[in-house]
């Protein structure tokens, strides 16, 4: 087959990929665009698997991220043109890993079907680690919805990325080996055959309960989207409006309510200077019983850091100040979003690298759960909840609910903010913990143990939305081990293949 061809099935099957994704949620494409990758990467010569790799990589990442122009263009001033060429030079860096993964498989001549996922895996650990990590579209994010999902409590998202590989490579050997009829697919039927039995495993556990409901302690919580837009939201002639909608909403619920969640950066200006507004917040929600929990940009001033962070009004226990200690500090920043890395060299270049509230510092990694109501919560800030090892290792045995709040209002009427609520609907299901998640223009949402959807408000309204949602007791095997299962798997199918090879080589030396 010529190489135009070739390439041009790398990139529509790279972006078919993303059609596995949120919001339109056909799993099953993400099958049939691992298959497109694994035929470019194993056919012809290896500049053509290197190259088709790279435009397999192009295609998936320019379709999944286009919606980073959003913020780019709109928010950051740059021209659109701009914006779509700094969205293709992204996807760009991150179809060097599908590249990678390729050379891997030439290189090394891989054709153990379960050395693919092994190579995947490493592959996707270093998109999510190097440069800070951006591991976004991990493809078992697509198969919370399959008969699969129940691997996401045992594995976590990673682990059900590598099933995903795994299958696909079982598939494209089997398809191979028919089209060529070789009889020697039948050498991999014992994959083929472990293949279905794990695969009928992971729906069998998709009924399991690792964690179970705590009725008792439920909470009536009511959750409010602003629906601010982002070009007023930093505007300060916008904010006293601002304050006066959240007010209005929060007085519709006090007293009504046990807690009132506001989205991340609610108000957008230091906490500090509209310390008589949550003086007198703080007041209401003692006297109503009802706490406010309120996304916010506080600056310590004794360690000189802006942090992008969340405090509760009303607990008597704890009542609200500047130093409070039931405070949580974002840690994971968005790079150019809320921090500019070589910021010295390129703010100067453009108003690209000058977003609004783009200086902020990071939190401690592992933080206490944050209080309100007596209860617990495992909070991550937007993008945060991508990191599911860095929420798996804030998580305590005594959590009784994971937190998100975001402002998706970055990315407009785009796919981005549906790609991350299933992101945070993956985080419920791996860990066994209810997901509440403000946001302020959507998508906010109540989000059960197993990662279903209880409750969701619509996108681009000023809105508000209440739902009574017990916690969990109780642990998923990932919740207490994380990732260290699956890596474990990993080095020892590497560790197997390599004993393989080197008793293989003794043999034929001996013959």
């Amino acid at each position: 087959m010529k190489s135009p061809l070739i390439y041009l099935i790398a990139l529509l099957s790279g972006g078919l990929g993303v059609l596995a994704f949120s919001p339109f949620d056909f799993w099953g494409a993400a099958y049939v665009s691992l298959l497109g990758l694994l035929w470019v990467a194993k056919t012809g010569k290896k500049s053509t698997a290197l190259c088709g790799a790279f435009l397999w990589g192009l295609g998936f990442f320019t379709f999944g991220v286009n919606w980073l122009h959003v913020s780019i263009h709109q928010f950051g001033g740059s021209p659109l043109w701009l914006s779509y060429i700094l969205v293709l030079l992204l996807a760009a860096y991150l179809a060097l890993f599908p590249t990678l993964f390729a050379y891997l498989i030439q290189r090394f001549k891989i054709n153990n079907l379960a050395m693919y996922p092994v190579l995947w895996t490493f592959t996707e650990f270093l998109r999510g680690w190097l440069f800070t990590g951006f591991p976004w579209l991990q493809f078992g994010y697509t198969q919370i919805d399959s008969p699969f999902s129940g691997l996401a409590p045992i594995f976590g998202v990673q682990g059900l990325t590598f099933f995903v590989m795994w299958v696909s490579a079982v598939l494209f050997s089997l398809i191979s080996h028919l089209l060529q009829k070789d009889k020697k697919w039948l050498v991999i039927t014992s994959q083929s055959a472990l293949c279905l039995i794990v695969s009928g495993l992971a729906i069998w556990s998709s009924s399991a309960n690792y964690t179970q409901e705590k009725p008792e302690k439920a909470l009536t919580i009511t959750l409010v989207q602003g629906n601010i837009e982002q070009n007023l939201k930093w505007d300060p002639t916008y904010l006293n409006a601002t304050l006066e909608i959240y007010s209005r909403l929060i007085a519709q619920h006090l007293g009504k309510t046990d807690l009132i969640i506001l989205p991340e950066a609610a108000l957008p200006t230091l906490e500090n200077r509209i310390q008589p507004f949550f003086s007198s917040l703080q007041q209401m929600a003692q006297e109503t019983g009802t706490e406010v929990m309120i996304g916010t940009i506080y600056q310590d001033w004794e360690k000189g850091k802006l942090f992008n962070s969340i405090i509760n009004l009303g607990d008597p226990n704890l009542p609200y100040r500047e130093q409070t200690s039931n405070r949580y500090n974002k840690h994971h920043l968005v790079p150019f979003g809320e921090y500019v890395p070589l910021e010295s060299l390129l703010r100067p270049l453009g108003s690209v690298f000058n977003l609004p509230m783009s200086a902020f510092q990071s939190g401690e990694e592992i933080q206490k759960p944050f209080l309100a109501k007596q209860r617990k919560f495992t909070p991550a800030i937007c993008y945060e909840i991508i990191f599911g090892a860095q929420v798996q290792k804030n998580l305590r045995t005594e959590t009784d609910f994971l937190l998100t709040l975001s402002n998706d209002a970055w990315f407009g009427n785009s796919i981005g903010p549906w790609q991350h609520l299933q992101m945070a609907r993956m985080r419920a299901l791996e860990l066994g913990k209810p997901e509440i998640r403000a946001t302020n223009t959507g998508i906010t949402a109540f989000i059960d143990a197993k990662g279903k959807i209880i409750a969701q408000a619509p996108q681009f309204v000023e809105t508000t939305l209440t739902t009574r949602i017990a916690p969990t007791i109780g642990n998923t095997p990932y919740s207490k081990l994380g990732d260290i299962p699956l890596y474990l798997l990993c080095f020892l199918l590497v560790l197997l293949r390599a004993v393989n090879l080197l008793l293989w080589k003794m043999i034929k030396k001996r013959a």
